[in-house]
């Protein structure tokens, strides 16, 4: 099993969203997120999750991570609900971690078993939308445990103001075919 947190945020000040939306639309970033995706089992708290469109993402199978266990879902076929994340020690797969910040904090500081293996970390440069309201969202708190914990294993790749790498965890073997699909993903032109 390999856990892939997979985020963008603000490259000065680690912020991933302003309320429950995303400071900037970069069409790139969007595209890259769903080839890493694609196909692939996504963890995400409710908020996170309500803010797909119409509470989903094709092709792909969603967990939603919230303390209340009769939360309604949009696809009860492809789309579960887990109250606990200790559940997620000793599942079987692979999972992408897409946020929001607080199942973020939750995997990073989790101990063993729960910390990603991999982390797709992807930097937005340019500027906040000015028009967004609300309290900033940053994960400042899992960049330092990641600048700690984890070694840069690629590149810097840079499309549209976005700069992303990609680090594993120190002392952790990662299924190859995996790091292959994130790079893959992350090298493909639009």
């Amino acid at each position: 099993m390999t856990k892939i947190a997979v985020w963008c945020r603000h490259k000065n000040d680690n912020v991933i969203g302003i309320g429950p939306k995303i400071p900037w639309h970069i069409p790139s970033d969007f595209k890259r997120f769903r080839r890493l995706t694609e196909g692939k089992t996504l963890i995400a708290g409710q908020t996170t999750y309500e803010s797909f469109p119409n509470r989903t993402l094709p092709n792909r199978k969603i967990i939603v991570l919230t303390f209340n266990p009769d939360y309604e879902l949009s696809d009860k076929q492809n789309h579960a609900v887990v109250t606990d994340i200790k559940a997620f020690k000793e599942a079987e797969g692979d999972f992408y971690i897409s946020g929001g910040a607080s199942v973020y904090k939750a995997f990073m500081t989790g101990g063993e078993g729960l910390m990603p293996d991999v982390i797709v970390d992807s930097m937005y440069c340019g500027e906040l939308n000015p028009e967004l309201t609300g309290k900033k969202v940053d994960i400042t708190p899992c960049i330092d445990i990641m600048m700690k914990d984890y070694r840069q294993i690629s590149q810097n790749y840079e499309r549209d103001n976005v700069i992303t790498t990609v680090w594993i965890r120190k002392n952790t073997f990662v299924d190859q075919a995996v790091l292959k699909h994130i790079l893959l993903a992350i090298e493909a032109e639009d």
